[in-house]
């Protein structure tokens, strides 16, 4: 009984959401749950579960759901991956900003200070702006971003966001799980736009917590590269 439900949640989700839940790891969810629990109510909760998770845990690799081998050659020009591929961002990076305005914004943002147009405003606990929900200070139109995805078997690639995809920006939580198809891959680089990209959601809270915390770091780290490559 238990494995025939496991299925059914599995291709209930994968006909929703484009994303294929691993069987061991839907068993394991399902012997946590109450018995006699309404499909609907079932079925949620574990795709609220699976996109909290890590994608190489919770998600079922196959041939047609993961990246080919030749995914990281750079001397392919034209390479089209037709999916549904799942995947979870583990990095995302403004590269429409210098990264000295990104610290500046985010130093301001950790003294409780926000910028709008050319104002400095104080920002009163409480009232935090959706869109900026750990107060990275930079909200609104941002981008093109740079993003780094691993698929289910943990195969790590870069992606450009050639179009602005809604929902894609600097505050947005680490883990989050997108559904790509019929994507054109440049020297091993996604080219990713509205058409071919999903936002199915989700947020892994050790990978958000480890990149909030790791951010002002690598910022710092990039600026005095440059400075040093100039000199």
């Amino acid at each position: 009984m238990a494995n025939s439900l496991a299925v059914q949640i599995s291709s209930h989700i994968l006909s929703t959401k484009g994303i294929l839940p691993s069987q061991t790891w839907l068993a394991a969810f399902l012997s946590t749950q109450k018995p006699n629990l309404p499909f609907q109510s079932l079925s949620q909760t574990a795709l609220f579960r699976l996109l909290a998770s890590e994608i190489t845990s919770s998600v079922q690799p196959t041939s047609d759901n993961t990246f080919p081998s030749s995914i990281h050659d750079v001397h392919a020009t034209n390479l089209q991956l037709k999916g549904p591929i799942a995947v979870q961002i583990v990095d995302i990076e403004d590269i429409g900003h210098s990264k000295l305005s990104q610290l500046e914004a985010l130093e301001a943002a950790e003294r409780g200070e926000k910028t709008k147009g050319k104002e400095v405003i104080r920002v009163v606990p409480g009232e935090e702006d959706d869109t900026d929900p750990d107060n990275l200070g930079l909200t609104g139109v941002g981008g093109p971003h740079k993003l780094t995805l691993d698929d289910a078997n943990g195969s790590r690639v870069y992606a450009f966001e050639f179009k602005p995809i809604n929902g894609v920006s600097i505050g947005m939580n680490i883990g989050t799980k997108l559904v790509l198809r019929d994507v054109r891959v440049a020297r091993g680089v996604l080219m990713l736009q509205p058409a071919n990209t999903t936002l199915v959601g989700g947020k892994v809270e050790e990978l958000h917590k480890k990149w909030r915390e790791e951010r002002k770091g690598k910022l710092k780290a990039a600026i005095e590269a440059a400075k040093e490559n100039n000199e």
